[in-house]
């Protein structure tokens, strides 16, 4: 099945290089020199620019290319692929820009627009140092200066790209007393400001990226005037809270771009390293390890597919999809990497003896991920906030069909992001979760017709029997406010992995014709990469299903076979770069 994000991200791919050839500039050697230097790949970010990436952190309706939120999800997984470092420090401009995109004025997203397509670093200032992930504590003040615009002073910390930014998206306390009210967010440009007004604090030495610009700055009321406020007075925590939809969602592609390098680095070794006298891919732990991590890569990434489609098709439901997926794919690539790090034994964590050291810069890289605009609590508790609607929602079969439909189906148009359909809350439930009784009832339908999805429908009505169960469970929170029972955090756990299955049938259900047409059409006939995702949902929400050692070989040989012949081991066919490829060197947009 050709799909035009992968085929963009495909380009991209091409004109940075074999990463395996030292001699490429964005090469893994290069990569691991620069993360021992703990220096700023800015050579590496220049590539990125020359070929256009920056053009699709804006949106078309500001003049620039990001079309589908599909389209940023698989070009920052490409960059994450090679190196999480390069991936998070550059990607952080379109965090920077986010909160313009979705509550600024026309006349700021122009502005904005036009610095971020001439290669300006922006960045987005929440945290401080004693409040961490507390928003409504932040101490960053923004007092009036008596002619309608603003003296800002205090320190935020711990920000991606202070020192290399020049304009901030800065969350700041405009009324005194503080409260849900008492935020707004302004676009503050250091280019603007005297030195006697702002410095920028020490970089902070971190164990993974370490090239990045992790660190701060201070404000000594700085002037800034009123035209900076972006959306209303007062509507900075709402506007935060609702870009962050979106930065959630788009966090996938960093863990999506880690768990295809750590699967290919274990699957490369397993393939040369030899032990007892066999290759280790011959042993059955390491075959059936490679096939549990395989399986659990493309549940993230079909999980990613459906979220980044309903950035578009269910806008209203972010926050619940949003958290899902910044919960599940980041601690599902956890996962997949320490299952990887017993297969590569001493390996996984040496630096000279295997692959250059890349694996233990991959482990160290994304353990930060799962920090990154909310950690896993803030997301649990994001859903568990919602239980009683997502509850009520479920047993009354309340959802959007269509938009569900359009979110699974990749051959479906998706409209343009209306920023105005983003909400706090997710009034009518998830549809992606009221979609699967009815994908169920289909494959049922198929699998009387077609023997070979017998064993996908039998995962497939397990999934339905446990869903059902879980929302049993979430009845018993959904009153939990302050002191949340840890029983409520299991809850909201096992209510993603219900919606991440739901995501992988809902997906394969919709576009399996289409997908059997096409290079990786052997993963899609049969249901042959439906069964294993399924049985990896089943067995993280605790059932030990019976064994499926067929469908798990099966995914094995498909796994060999696209390392083999150049290909990314995907649900849809993308080209790597490299001496197995024959893609050439695109230059997708002018140079900055």
């Amino acid at each position: 099945m050709d799909h035009a994000p992968y085929r963009l991200a495909e380009r991209l791919e091409a004109h940075l290089g074999d990463p395996a050839d030292p001699a490429t500039l964005f090469s893994a050697a290069r990569c691991v020199e620069l993360d021992e230097r703990e220096q700023f790949p800015a050579e590496l970010c220049e590539q990125l620019e020359a070929w256009g990436i920056q053009d699709y952190y804006v949106p078309v309706a500001h003049g620039g290319r990001l079309e589908s939120y599909e389209q940023l999800l698989q070009l920052i997984r490409t960059v994450a692929r090679r190196d999480l470092t390069v991936a998070i420090g550059h990607g952080k401009t379109y965090l920077g820009g986010v909160c313009v995109w979705t509550s600024g004025s026309a006349g700021q997203a122009a502005a904005l627009a036009a610095d971020i397509e001439a290669c300006v670093p922006v960045s987005l200032g929440l945290t401080e140092r004693a409040h961490g992930s507390d928003l409504l504590a932040g101490e960053l003040v923004a007092e009036p200066d008596g002619a309608g615009g603003y003296l800002v002073s205090g320190e935020k910390w711990l920000i991606n790209n202070a020192t290399r930014g020049s304009v901030l998206s800065l969350l700041t306390r405009t009324a005194e007393a503080g409260g849900p009210r008492g935020f707004s967010v302004l676009l503050v440009d250091k280019r603007t400001l005297g030195p006697e007004h702002y410095r920028c604090l020490d970089k902070i030495p971190t164990h993974g990226i370490r090239g990045a610009d992790i660190s701060g700055i201070a404000f000594d009321r700085a002037p800034v005037p009123a035209s900076a406020v972006v959306g209303t007075v007062g509507g900075g925590v709402e506007t935060v809270l609702k870009a962050l939809q979106l930065t959630r969602t788009m966090c996938a592609a960093l863990s999506l771009g880690a768990a295809d390098h750590a699967l290919t680095l274990a699957l490369d070794f397993a393939e040369q390293r030899e032990l007892y006298g066999r290759r280790l891919i011959d042993l059955p732990k390491a075959r059936r390890t490679l096939a549990d991590a395989a399986a659990d890569v493309l549940v993230g990434e079909a999980l990613a597919l459906v979220a980044s489609r309903s950035v578009h098709t269910l806008t209203g439901e972010l926050s619940i999809t949003a958290a899902v997926t910044k919960y599940l794919v980041p601690t599902g690539t956890e996962g997949v990497i320490a299952e990887l790090t017993k297969l590569l034994g001493a390996r996984a964590f040496l630096k000279d003896v295997y692959a250059g050291g890349m694996f233990q810069k991959i482990d160290r890289d994304h353990r930060i991920v799962g920090l990154f605009d909310g950690n896993t609590l803030v997301n649990l508790n994001s859903l568990i906030s919602q239980f009683r609607s997502l509850v009520r929602a479920y047993r009354r079969g309340l959802g959007d069909p269509a938009g569900a439909e359009a979110a699974f189906r990749l051959a479906a148009p998706q409209p343009e992001l209306d920023p105005g359909r983003l909400s706090l809350v997710a009034r009518h439930g998830s549809s992606v979760i009221a979609s699967l009784p009815g994908t169920v009832a289909a494959l049922r339908a198929a699998a009387a017709t077609e023997p070979a999805l017998k064993a996908a429908l039998a995962t497939a009505e397990r999934l339905l029997a446990r869903t059902a169960e879980v929302h049993d469970a979430m009845e018993l929170h959904q009153n939990a406010v302050g002191d949340v029972p840890v029983e409520a955090f299991e809850t909201a756990k096992r209510y993603a992995l219900c919606f991440a299955g739901a995501a992988c049938l809902g997906l394969w259900a919709h576009n399996r014709e289409q997908g059997a047409a096409g290079r990786t059409g052997r993963l899609w006939q049969d249901g042959r990469w439906l069964r294993p995702a399924l049985d990896r949902v089943l067995r993280r929400l605790g059932e030990t299903t019976p064994d499926d050692p067929e469908g798990y070989e099966e995914l094995l040989v498909l796994l060999r076979e696209s390392r083999a012949g150049g290909e990314l081991f995907s649900l849809l066919p993308l080209a790597l770069a490299g001496a197995r490829t024959t893609a050439g060197t695109t230059t997708e947009g002018a140079s900055c």
